[in-house]
């Protein structure tokens, strides 16, 4: 009975997981706040946009409430929540993708972003910009390790693929990244 009684702010993530499974809006509300800003960090790494990540983290609390009894717990809870940001992520550029293609047919060519990726003086984020033009799976590889600084084990349980395999896609990522830093430095 008194397991039952524990706050919120001392239940562990799987304590919060069962509960919030079984309908308590309290636990699912702590299990949010408590990992938000993991979500909006990632969804910001991945996009670059602050109105963006805000979006796509929004868009991924939606969803986790409609998943969360999904769950199966075969892996970190972390890993399958970065799993989820990363396709609201790419759900995200896909639908702005289509739009722009239809703005542009229209004829318009200025779009209003709120938010553009300005050239940045800060070194660290203008390497986030570049690796953000990376391929689906090098940039997945790179933000996972090096981001949220996630074993290359821990970041193959999230990407579904093997140990081996992101190893790879990092190293092809660390090729690609010196020539795209080598263009953009002689523009």
């Amino acid at each position: 009975m008194m397991a039952m009684m524990l706050d919120e702010s001392e239940a562990s993530d799987a304590e919060l997981i069962g509960r919030a499974k079984g309908g308590d809006r309290g636990a699912f509300g702590k299990l949010l706040e408590r990992h938000y800003d993991f979500v909006y960090r990632a969804a910001y790494r991945w996009c670059g946009r602050k109105a963006d990540a805000e979006d796509i983290a929004q868009e991924v609390c939606v969803r986790l409430g409609k998943a969360i009894r999904d769950y199966r717990g075969g892996s970190a809870f972390t890993t399958w929540l970065y799993a989820m940001t990363v396709n609201a992520a790419r759900d995200m550029m896909r639908k702005t993708a289509r739009e722009t293609v239809k703005t542009e047919a229209y004829g318009v060519h200025a779009l209003i972003s709120g938010e553009a990726p300005a050239e940045s003086e800060d070194p660290a984020e203008a390497l986030w910009v570049v690796v953000r033009q990376l391929p689906d799976k090098q940039r997945d590889a790179v933000m996972l390790v090096y981001g949220e600084g996630l074993s290359h084990a821990a970041a193959a349980e999230a990407m579904a693929i093997s140990e081996t395999t992101v190893s790879w896609h990092i190293h092809e990522a660390k090729k690609r990244l010196k020539t795209l830093t080598r263009s953009a430095g002689e523009v």
